[in-house]
């Protein structure tokens, strides 16, 4: 039977499940390091403008935060750089592990753990800290912070409505009828992809229309540097897991001569349009689940839910064609329970998280795959994750074609480059169709006189494929790669005592990694 179209963001992008960092106090990291080139003329400097220097000149006031060992602050930035001064905000919380070794303290380390739409303070204040490397951990404090419109940012991101809003509104006209393949090909199903789209856009228009233009990247990367200024460090150190590495990149670019160290962990290219990109993350989430299926025994053991790698694809292509034609029954409790039940995209979804990191992962896909075949998603979607953020700032950040008929063209090149994984992922970029458009295009890294970056790349990462990571350490001017040899999304925190090792020889003595290291 046909059923409801479920209005959500779009497909899982790179939502890197890694670690986090906190801020320290001021101290100046080192002013030169390898590959340094002369420092900007003053006048070049952000900070010079008049305009900024209120942001600038902040200076965070700690205290204790929730969970016990950390402290936390919060951050002032500009809604909009165009206009500093239109008295328009937004406030971000930052939260710091202290330096272990405070005496030996080289200055702040500061991270983003992935997203869009990822909270760092949060994730820090769970223990994020502890996938850093002793060393690092040792020399620097760790810093995060939750990025604009993201987590406690104030404002924050929005696409639902609130509970006073809700008894405000009028009642929504009833969702329309129409099915909601992973590779809409007739008619019907493509104007109902089309309209779950549009009304996933407007929703975010309506609850958060004032914010959707401000919360890319280019700005995040601006307000990154406003927080250097406020750690009091004349340049930045920094580790970005997954959409972090687009925040890095980012800011390397604004502000090459500012970077004294840089670690890129899961990479996105930058150069990619946004049918390259969906292209090389659907098939890499596609590889991954293959090798779910070829290495499950090794590590879910019993839980696997059959036994073996074919009867596990034939069961998990089984309840994709399940949910395709009705919804797979859940628990009155679960957040699925009101649109009747998990359909297809949903199902695909929960399976492609668990891909991020195998190790912790693949055990409760098992069983969840198993209770779904048995008649129960309920344990399924309870692994599947998504975000407002993550839709507004890829959509900002990577134009999109306004023709329908564009996605359509590109249905049959995904169906034949990652099958259902990529005809899911030509749909779910339908909700960027009618997104405010920011001021990025693709192109290569321009990021001149900045010092060697490090790229970590897993040759078996779902979600940025390794393919990504050789592409941006090749268009970093001295550009370093890392290659992990292994599956799951980023290396760094969960790749063994060998990236760590390397990792954290470059953050701490800038040393650099040679060409082919593979750990």
């Amino acid at each position: 039977m046909n059923h409801p179209v479920r209005r959500r963001p779009a497909l899982v992008t790179a939502l890197a499940l890694a670690c986090s960092v906190a801020l320290t106090s001021c101290t100046a990291g080192p002013a030169t390091g390898p590959g340094r080139a002369a420092a900007s003329p003053a006048s070049a400097d952000p900070a010079s403008r008049p305009d900024l220097k209120a942001f600038y000149g902040q200076r965070l006031r700690w205290t204790d935060c929730d969970t016990e060992g950390y402290v936390c602050a919060r951050l002032t930035v500009p809604r909009d750089y165009d206009d500093p001064g239109n008295g328009k905000t937004f406030v971000l919380p930052v939260a710091r592990a202290e330096a272990g070794k405070p005496d030996r303290r080289i200055g702040s380390l500061v991270y983003n753990p992935g997203g869009p739409g990822a909270a760092g303070v949060q994730s820090l204040e769970e223990g994020m800290d502890e996938a850093f490397g002793r060393a690092a951990r040792d020399r620097f404090d760790i810093v995060t912070f939750d990025p604009r419109g993201v987590g406690a940012s104030v404002p924050a991101l929005t696409c639902t409505a609130s509970e006073d809003e809700a008894e405000e509104e009028e009642p929504e006209p009833p969702v329309s009828e129409g099915v909601a393949p992973l590779h809409p090909r007739t008619e019907e199903e493509r104007t109902a992809a089309a309209e779950g789209a549009r009304a996933a856009t407007e929703d975010c228009e309506r609850h958060s229309g004032g914010l959707l233009r401000h919360v890319g990247t280019q700005d995040a990367a601006r307000d990154l540097d406003v927080l250097r200024a406020a750690l009091g460090e004349r340049e930045l150190t920094y580790l970005g897991w997954s959409y972090g590495t687009s925040l890095g990149t980012a800011y390397a670019e604004l502000f090459p001569r500012r970077v004294r160290a840089m670690v890129l962990d899961g990479a996105i290219d930058p150069s990619l349009d946004w049918s390259q990109r969906m292209l090389s993350q659907s098939a890499g989430f596609r590889r991954s689940v293959d090798d779910y299926a070829d290495h499950c025994a090794e590590i879910a053991g019993d839980s696997c839910p059959a036994d073996s790698p074919d009867a596990i694809r034939a069961l998990i292509e089984g309840l994709y064609t399940r949910a395709e034609r009705e919804p797979l029954p859940v628990s009155e409790d679960s957040s699925y329970a009101e649109y009747g039940g998990m359909d297809a995209t949903a199902v695909l979804d929960a399976v492609s998280m668990a891909m991020y990191t195998p190790e912790d992962q693949w055990e409760p896909l098992s069983r969840a795959l198993a209770a779904a075949d048995a008649g129960d998603a309920t344990e399924l979607g309870a692994l599947d994750n998504e975000g407002a953020a993550l839709t507004a700032v890829n959509c900002l950040d990577v134009p999109h074609p306004r023709d329908l008929d564009a996605y359509w063209a590109a249905l049959p090149r995904a169906e034949k480059a990652a099958g259902v994984y990529g005809t899911a992922g030509v749909t779910a970029e339908l909700t960027c169709r009618g997104w405010p458009s920011g001021g990025r295009t693709p192109h290569r890294v321009d990021a001149d006189g900045v010092v060697p970056v490090l790229v970590v790349g897993t040759t078996g990462d779902p979600s940025t494929p390794y393919e990504e990571a050789v592409s941006l350490a090749d268009q970093f001017p001295g550009g370093m790669l890392l290659t992990y040899e292994g599956m799951g999304h980023t290396a760094y925190g969960r790749g063994g005592a060998c990236v760590t090792e390397k990792v954290d020889a470059y953050l701490v003595g800038l040393k650099p990694v040679r060409p082919g290291a593979t750990c």
